[in-house]
């Protein structure tokens, strides 16, 4: 795609000058999503970029709109036994935090598949190489936007 790639927890980290951790624990999930809201407001204004958001963002109807109106969601569906594999022990999440982390994350992916589906794309997360999984993204975009991927193009 030769575009930018832009962390949106990045960006709110530095805005806030904190870690997404210390945000949640100074001041609460509630204004980690104003926060978050507002950057991806921001973000969405500054051209064209892959845009990787946390699992939260896309929960927020202001944040789809604004996502729909500017840009192409893709969301990299992960099957929950192998999210838990991969965010279990990182403590960047502190939604997952607590005594029954896992429990959390099931009751998360309940809450969020049904929302992350109405995403423009979908691709199936898979045990494959980075590249593998940009190549089967730039695919599901070409057959998007009707048209077919370009052979060796650079991601």
């Amino acid at each position: 795609l030769e575009l930018p790639f832009v962390d949106l927890d990045q960006e709110i980290e530095k805005a806030a000058d904190l870690t997404v951790a210390e945000i949640f624990a100074r001041h609460g999930e509630t204004h980690f999503r104003d926060g978050e809201r507002k950057v991806m407001a921001r973000l969405l204004g500054d051209g064209a970029q892959v845009l990787a958001t946390g699992g939260g963002a896309f929960m927020n109807a202001d944040t789809r709109a604004a996502i729909a109106e500017r840009a192409v969601s893709v969301w990299i569906e992960a099957d929950p036994g192998v999210l838990y594999q991969r965010v279990r022990h990182k403590p960047t999440r502190p939604l997952l935090q607590n005594p029954d982390p896992e429990g959390t994350l099931r009751r998360l992916v309940a809450e969020r598949y049904p929302v992350y589906a109405l995403a423009d794309v979908t691709v199936k997360s898979h045990d494959a190489s980075k590249e593998t999984m940009t190549e089967d993204i730039l695919v599901a975009l070409a057959a998007h936007f009707d048209r077919a991927p370009v052979p060796g193009a650079q991601p």
